[in-house]
């Protein structure tokens, strides 16, 4: 399992090296993102099993703790423990005893959860669910979103090396990019990226959210629980996704690209450069 990087390589963790065909000729090496099994369990029980990018798997596990309603902050998780077997890997988190009864109660009502939005929900009120609005006052500029977006394509190397990969950065007001974490899921990539903000005590209010994917109102709903005001996505968003961002108070950003940036709700929140 590549969670290290080989050095004869030269490819990044998180990814390995193959033979692939591109013509008549000789075989060329390539690099692929690496895929595995990864379990979370909650004070022994276990709750989900997803496919992710066997890196910085503390950080997707606190991250999607959070933005999954599981605990309500960092101190709510005691312990950590990554284990290895089962042809995968095995986060173990040790929560409050309050979060633990609030998820055994959430796993009664559910046939089961896979990560995947709707899976295992029972109602529609279920699979779509509202986190509170956020309360902000936060204004961002254009330009800062647009640097963030710019810098973020700088800071991809599992990209770079296996062209199968997502991104989630967290930039400041000036659009300085603080923080990245990458993953074979877009959702997992901005839990971890969410885990390592956590970590790092960053308060996610004092910035904004930049993913390479489209924005889905599973991406709007984890970045309004992580606490930013702002998600910037370089591709598109859905309807759900504009519907859930309106009643937030979330900026929802698509097709951030360069100089461009489409914003679907709450305009106000961003500051355009004055015409010459």
């Amino acid at each position: 399992m590549a969670t290290q990087q080989d050095a004869s390589s030269g490819l990044p963790a998180g990814t390995r090296g193959v033979a692939v065909q591109r013509g008549a000729g000789a075989p060329d090496a390539d690099g692929v993102a690496e895929e595995v099994p990864v379990a979370l369990e909650y004070n022994g029980i276990s709750h989900a099993v997803m496919l992710a990018t066997p890196l910085d798997l503390e950080d997707f596990a606190l991250g999607f703790s959070l933005t999954e309603g599981i605990v309500d902050s960092r101190a709510d998780v005691r312990d950590i423990a990554l284990v290895e077997g089962c042809g995968g890997l095995t986060v173990q988190l040790q929560i409050a005893s309050g979060c633990f009864a609030r998820l055994k109660d959430k796993r009664r009502s559910l046939a089961g959860r896979t990560g995947c939005g709707l899976c295992g929900a029972e109602s529609l009120p279920q699979a779509v669910q509202r986190p509170a609005p956020l309360q902000s006052e936060a204004r961002f500029g254009a330009a800062a979103v647009s640097q963030a977006v710019q810098a973020l394509q700088q800071r991809q190397p599992l990209r770079d090396a296996s062209g199968a990969t997502h991104a989630a950065g967290f930039a400041d007001a000036q659009g300085r990019l603080l923080l990245v974490r990458e993953d074979v899921g877009r959702h997992n990539a901005l839990d971890k990226l969410v885990g390592a903000l956590l970590v790092a005590r960053q308060p996610a209010q004092d910035g904004f959210v930049v993913v390479t994917s489209r924005a889905s109102y599973e991406m709007v709903g984890k970045t309004v629980r992580a606490g930013s005001a702002l998600l910037a996505a370089v591709s598109g968003v859905t309807g759900l996704a504009i519907d859930l961002a309106t009643d937030a108070n979330l900026t929802l950003v698509g097709f951030a690209r360069s100089e461009r940036l489409s914003v679907y709700t709450h305009p106000e929140r961003v500051v355009w450069a004055a015409a010459a």
